[in-house]
């Protein structure tokens, strides 16, 4: 048996212990170990188990996943979320769907905060659920909104999946913020247009609200202040080249700690249990990553990347129908597996395969990251469906799933205008000197 098709056995072997629902970590770190020592002599097994794992975790880089998420975490604390859903409420909620397009721009905005899919969604859904549902908005249509606005904090920057594809390909994170900022501005404004369309053929399902006057609005959107500072912080402070990212991460930690406290709800109960929440999410990429690491030793001691390049070359394929099998091997994954697991099982050999076809490795990291977005919302296991579920019990996968089907259009037709026009993503990158 050819060495390349234990490469490809081990890949098959991780993808089915996933889809079992054994842990990722745990899965890649059995196959990689496995696979090593089926490849390799003991000495040399020995040294890559003993040496990887830390080699995996102590990158100064990873520095900015934690600080990230207890970031996200502490904005959570600290009441940004109900701030931010009130004052766009106050200019948009009066129109028909108004509730529903309020909650994906709020959604857009505490996910350029969080940097996470689930903790917007469930953080947002906490919020806008009862609203919508006090408004008599269809059941199917709020849960779906929330859902889908949910999957902008894996886009719009800082997200922890544009950091982790960075680190593990070595590729720029400011390049890759900037990358998909623009992406993450059409996905919001694209999931609004989903909404007006839908309750302009049946405006039952987002009634129209009573519109609030002009001179009440200002105190709800003074209310926003601390949200726009933390991000024109962290992000501006990137771009402005005032700190480096590891260094907009620990300012950004620091400010949503300070915003907290500011609100009066800086506890030493709140303290505790989000330096809980901080480790518990941190020890489980960090294991992930572990994991990630073994396994890809393992894939790269086979020769199976080097191997599909060479087949993908002698076959004659198109750059771009390569792109499109990738494409669609994504979204049939993420209909069964999360966001993160797919990306660090398989981000190894589709950039070794998309570089190798000649295609920016900025552009590509932006478009893996919205075709695996669109799985976070794709029935049956979709994760932002059960976190919408486990908010609120009332509303059950199968109403969630039919309202989440136009976004899932929206989705789609965002993918193909960044697989058409590279520019979308590239433009900003090369403007500010990124690229």
């Amino acid at each position: 048996m050819a060495i390349e098709f234990a490469g490809l056995f081990g890949f098959i072997a991780a993808l089915v212990l996933v889809l079992l629902r054994v842990p990722v970590s745990i899965a890649m770190i059995g196959v990689g170990i496995i696979g090593v020592l089926l490849l390799e002599d003991w000495s040399t097994a020995n040294y890559v188990m003993a040496s990887l794992p830390f080699e995996a975790i102590v990158p100064y880089g990873l520095s900015v996943v934690p600080l990230f998420i207890f970031m996200g975490v502490f904005a959570s604390y600290s009441g940004l979320s109900e701030n931010l859903f009130k004052g766009i409420v106050a200019f948009a909620g009066h129109r028909p769907g108004g509730l529903a397009s309020a909650t994906i721009g709020a959604c857009a905005v505490f996910g350029a905060i969080s940097g996470s899919s689930l903790a917007t969604c469930a953080t947002m859904g906490r919020v806008a659920l009862p609203e919508m549902a006090s408004r008599q908005y269809s059941d199917a249509l709020a849960g779906a909104a929330v859902a889908a606005g949910g999957t902008l904090g894996v886009l719009i920057p800082p997200s922890i999946l544009l950091v982790i594809y960075a680190l593990m390909t070595e590729q720029s994170i400011g390049a890759l913020f900037a990358g998909a900022m623009i992406p993450g501005i059409l996905a919001a404004m694209l999931y609004i247009v989903a909404i007006r369309l839908q309750v302009w053929q049946k405006p039952e399902l987002g009634p129209k609200t009573e519109r609030i006057p002009w001179g009440e609005r200002v105190p709800y959107v003074l209310q926003m202040w601390d949200a726009v500072a933390l991000i024109v912080l962290v992000i501006g402070g990137i771009y402005a080249g005032l700190f480096s990212p590891t260094e907009a991460a620990a300012v950004g930690a620091g400010g949503a700690v300070l915003f907290t406290a500011l609100r009066g709800r800086l506890t030493l109960d709140v303290l505790r249990k989000g330096m809980l929440e901080t480790a518990s999410m941190t020890g489980m990429i960090f294991l992930i990553l572990i994991g990630a690491a073994l396994f890809n030793f393992f894939i790269e001691a086979s020769g199976m990347t080097q191997a599909l390049v060479g087949w993908i070359t002698t076959q004659g394929f198109a750059p771009l129908t390569v792109i499109l099998i990738l494409l669609l091997f994504y979204l049939v994954l993420g209909c069964f597996m999360d966001s993160l697991s797919m990306i660090l099982l398989t981000v190894v050999p589709a950039f070794t395969v998309v570089t190798g076809l000649g295609y920016d490795p900025i552009w590509f990291g932006v478009l893996m990251v919205s075709v695996v977005e669109i799985g976070l919302i794709t029935p049956p296991i979709g994760m932002n469906l059960f976190v919408i579920q486990g908010v609120s019990p009332t509303l059950t996968i199968g109403k969630v799933s039919r309202g989440i089907l136009p976004f899932i259009a929206a989705d789609a037709l965002r993918v193909c205008l960044i697989l058409f026009l590279p520019a979308l993503v590239l433009w900003l990158p090369n403007w500010l000197g990124l690229g």
